[in-house]
C-alpha cells in the first residue's frame, strides 16, 4: 500500500470521434483549473497522434500529484471532482486512472 511521499494520478482515454475542439476547450477552461482548485498539480500531459480508438494506446496521457496520500484520497472522494470527471467524460471513452507513488520519471 502507497503510505507517504508524493502521490501521482496517471490518467488516460481517447476522444470521442468529432470532438477534439470541445475537448480540448474543456481541457484549457474548466479542467486544468479545476484539478488545481483541488490540489491536484498537473505535470504531464502527452497527446498521441497516431493512435486511433480501437488501439490499446491511448490517444491522451496526462498526470498530477499530491503531497500525499490522504491528499489524493480527499480530492478523488471531494464532489468537486466527480464533477470535473463527469464532465471529462462526456467528451473521452476509454478513461482509466492509477494511482502511484511517484518515483520521478515517466510512470505507466
Amino acid at each position: 500500500m502507497i503510505d507517504s511521499g508524493s502521490i501521482k494520478l496517471l490518467m488516460n482515454w481517447d476522444i470521442k470521434p468529432g470532438r477534439d475542439e470541445e475537448f480540448f476547450g474543456f481541457m484549457i477552461r474548466e479542467w486544468v483549473p479545476g484539478v488545481t482548485k483541488l490540489g491536484l498539480q498537473p505535470t504531464g500531459s502527452w497527446l498521441t497522434i497516431y493512435s486511433h480508438h480501437e488501439s490499446d494506446n491511448p490517444q491522451i496521457m496526462t498526470e498530477g500529484i499530491t503531497d500525499d496520500l490522504l491528499s489524493m484520497r480527499e480530492i478523488l472522494n471531494s464532489g468537486e471532482w466527480k464533477a470535473l470527471h463527469e464532465q471529462l467524460l462526456q467528451y473521452v471513452t476509454n478513461y482509466r486512472q492509477k494511482v502511484v507513488r511517484t518515483t520521478g520519471g515517466f510512470q505507466i
